[in-house]
């Protein structure tokens, strides 16, 4: 949709995804590190079934809202009447989300009983990214300088999440590159967003100069503190899980204490009665 909320929706997924994977990746980090064997406990993978399943859903959202919006193109391609393609924008988002949305079936199979090659995950994830960014790349073709600049600045993220998603096939759990996807991710979210403001905003308002070199300097400067904010986040994020587990390990360790002092109060009190019982006889 060439409008605010055909941003604001896409936006909003990769927000959601990037905050989770934030949370999600330092847990499992914490969890590995917790576990003598060094593996993250078996709930992640039920985590990644549910996570596949949200990815498909919003999947079928953001196509239904492409297509059936009162200005959408409703499943027509191609218009026999007026000899012309129907709404090729909302199609080519279609297809963004298309990908993504066989990106989270992927996903459920690979962590299901009927099990397919682990990597296969994250390879339908870089496909999907790769897709979404070939689109973008020739979305915005004979458009106003300003439009076609801040797209440029949104391929940025997109190829540089499918580069980092592609070396997790390889290299599998690496917190580096999950952390780097997930910040990528805000990144994407806030920028789509950001986007959705400077063409279309929703609050009216004088429109942005669009062949003035200067807005394209400031939007460049804001794509910097876009990515800023987004490493905030991941920071922030990870401080508060790593607080949480140090927490929680320090509890689990009073615990242990509490009970073992209770134990040898209850022993030294039982050897003390059986003491006297002997004295007695």
């Amino acid at each position: 949709m060439a409008n605010f909320k055909g941003h604001a929706l896409p936006g909003s997924f990769f927000i959601l995804f990037g905050f989770w994977w934030s949370v999600k990746y330092s847990l499992k980090y914490h969890s590995r590190k917790l576990n003598k064997n060094g593996h993250a406990h078996r709930c992640f993978e039920h985590l990644e079934i549910v996570e596949g399943t949200v990815k498909v859903v919003f999947a079928i959202i953001g196509i239904l809202a492409e297509q059936f919006v009162p200005d959408g193109p409703h499943l027509y391609l191609y218009s026999g009447e007026q000899h012309s393609w129907v709404k090729l924008m909302n199609w080519q988002h279609s297809t963004m989300y298309l990908f993504f949305g066989i990106c989270g079936a992927v996903e459920i199979l690979t962590y299901s009983p009927a099990i397919i090659p682990v990597g296969l995950d994250r390879l339908t994830l870089a496909v999907a990214l790769f897709m979404e960014g070939f689109l973008f790349y020739f979305h915005v073709s004979n458009r106003p300088m300003l439009d076609q600049h801040i797209h440029s600045l949104l391929l940025t993220a997109i190829f540089g999440g499918a580069a980092s998603t592609l070396m997790e096939v390889f290299l599998r759990d690496n917190i580096i590159l999950e952390f780097f996807r997930a910040s990528l991710s805000l990144l994407q979210g806030t920028w789509f967003w950001q986007i959705g403001f400077v063409l279309y905003s929703p609050w009216g308002g004088p429109a942005w100069d669009e062949n003035d070199h200067s807005n394209m300097m400031f939007i460049t400067m804001c794509f910097c503190w876009h990515y800023a904010t987004s490493m905030l986040i991941m920071v922030v994020n990870y401080s508060l899980v790593h607080c949480c587990t140090k927490r929680w390990k320090r509890n689990n360790g009073l615990i242990e204490i509490g009970l073992g002092i209770r134990k040898q109060k209850r022993e030294k009190s039982s050897h003390i009665a059986l003491l006297n019982g002997s004295d007695e006889e």
